[in-house]
């Protein structure tokens, strides 16, 4: 039972919001530390262009992070934020490039958030019947999501808009 009352939501709604939501949190934190170790690790030209990019939209996910778990906690849960937890609990594999160039780092980094939209996403559309808070939550966070793979994908098109394979 949970500790404290789940917003107006029966407990087993509550439950379900809160592990959908300890999901995208986990994903959050892991897409934070995985855009800072790319601006950390990013050589090459246009290396500036991008290490200066990044660190808003780190920013801007650690914003995110907060966002879930206070509505986690708001629901009368607990979230679990600890580098063992997120190493243990996501279902992706780690991002395992390190100093490269550019364009390898990008690639990477837009399949990343591809997936990570994806997610977010199919949460939102289970959100949306049961609780629509969360649901618009997921729904600003997606669409900043959406524009950060933008600026990732501007710097990896050709110059008719077009990425390479």
């Amino acid at each position: 039972m949970a500790a404290w009352p789940n917003a107006g939501l029966d407990e087993a709604t509550a439950e379900k919001i809160r592990t959908h939501l300890q999901e995208r949190l986990v994903a959050l934190i892991d897409l934070q530390l995985t855009l800072k170790h790319v601006h950390w690790n990013v050589v090459g030209p246009n290396f500036i262009g991008v290490h200066e990019m990044l660190d808003p939209h780190v920013d801007t996910v650690r914003e995110f992070t907060d966002e879930v778990a206070e509505r986690i906690a708001a629901l009368g849960g607990q979230p679990i934020g600890t580098p063992g937890h997120v190493a243990s609990t996501r279902t992706w594999d780690e991002y395992d490039i390190r100093r490269a160039s550019v364009e390898t780092h990008l690639k990477a980094l837009d399949a990343v958030y591809t997936g990570l939209i994806g997610d977010h996403r199919k949460v939102m559309h289970e959100l949306e019947e049961m609780d629509l808070v969360s649901h618009d939550m997921l729904v600003g966070q997606t669409e900043a999501l959406e524009m950060q793979q933008w600026f990732v994908r501007a710097h990896l098109a050709n110059a008719d808009g077009q990425l390479p394979e």
